[in-house]
């Protein structure tokens, strides 16, 4: 296939790009690299296979002709800044709605009919059904990045209607490994970086978290657009087990060797939207035969592993 990425120098995004020039596909990347970081396309550069595409979403002049070609769209590009939604709202529905309409134009224009979202598992809220299934009822939307993501899968869901796409939404929870560059694991290793005598927890630490490692992610993904065949195929991604936030403390401080005293900004939520428990059902993407390979635990000390071996990631995004 050719396929083209979006947020290619991304996280996950640049994961990916790798994982699809290994199994012999061609790749277009897209990025703005307002947070994706160059060194992590190094290794696809230099694959014939690969072609950069510096560009933004919201430039359709640009976006349309990169598109031309291609097989399938793999949209990964969003503003994850779940956190501070509620200090700049239109950041959400600029980068995760807007862009992903500007995307389906410009696969409308070239007759391109599949497309991979990257949606989240925080357009369930506050569920009512644990583990949550994907035909969980939609509660009142907490998250201002989380009901972006939502406008955005009923953009596609439509034009898969009105259009003939095929669509693969993934409902991630939080993705760890390499390349990792924002999330809890990213925030505690860099306060302790800089004082590991003491440690600022958002919320109460009681959170209940599920996370998954970034290639059983890729792995899930690829297995689901190779596998599934309806018009619309919306997929739950993470683990069957969650953990505390104060356990991943624990994993983190254990590998770093040190005994911080721990201070709660107080209640069950870290910030506005925050969800204090997030335990999706994955049973629909496990029917297809996908199981992950890394454990939470795993999967957090994997991470820390990767930022300790190269603190430029903490210096880029600091």
């Amino acid at each position: 296939m050719r396929c083209f990425v979006t947020g290619a120098a991304g996280f996950i995004g640049s994961n990916l790009v790798d994982r699809l020039l290994a199994a012999g596909h061609e790749v277009v990347g897209y990025d703005n690299f307002s947070t994706g970081q160059r060194s992590f396309l190094e290794g696809a550069g230099r694959s014939a296979g690969f072609t950069l595409v510096e560009g933004d979403l919201l430039n359709p002049d640009v976006l349309r002709p990169a598109v031309a070609g291609c097989d399938i769209v793999f949209h990964l590009a969003a503003n994850a800044d779940v956190r501070f939604g509620t200090h700049h709202p239109f950041k959400d529905i600029e980068q995760n709605l807007i862009a992903t309409f500007n995307v389906l134009e410009a696969m409308r224009a070239h007759g391109i009919k599949k497309i991979a979202f990257s949606s989240t598992g925080s357009v369930y809220g506050e569920a009512a059904v644990i583990p949550t299934p994907e035909d969980a009822p939609f509660p009142i939307q907490t998250s201002l990045y989380g009901n972006s993501k939502v406008a955005a899968e009923g953009l596609i869901s439509s034009y898969c209607e009105g259009f003939g796409f095929q669509g693969f939404i993934f409902r991630f929870v939080s993705i760890l490994g390499e390349r990792y560059t924002h999330g809890h694991v990213f925030d505690f290793y860099n306060k302790l970086r800089n004082d590991p005598s003491s440690l600022e927890v958002l919320g109460n630490g009681k959170q209940r978290k599920s996370y998954l490692y970034v290639q059983d992610c890729i792995d899930a993904i690829l297995i689901a657009v190779e596998r599934a065949d309806a018009k619309i195929n919306i997929f739950n991604l993470g683990q069957n087990e969650y953990c505390e936030v104060n356990q991943s403390i624990g994993w983190i401080c254990d590998r770093l060797g040190v005994s911080p005293k721990l201070s709660y900004t107080g209640g069950e939520r870290g910030w506005i939207g925050d969800n204090p428990l997030i335990f999706l059902d994955c049973s629909r993407i496990r029917a297809l035969g996908w199981t992950p390979k890394l454990s939470i635990r795993d999967g957090v000390v994997n991470t820390l592993e990767y930022l300790m071996a190269n603190p430029w990631v903490l210096d880029a995004r600091g």
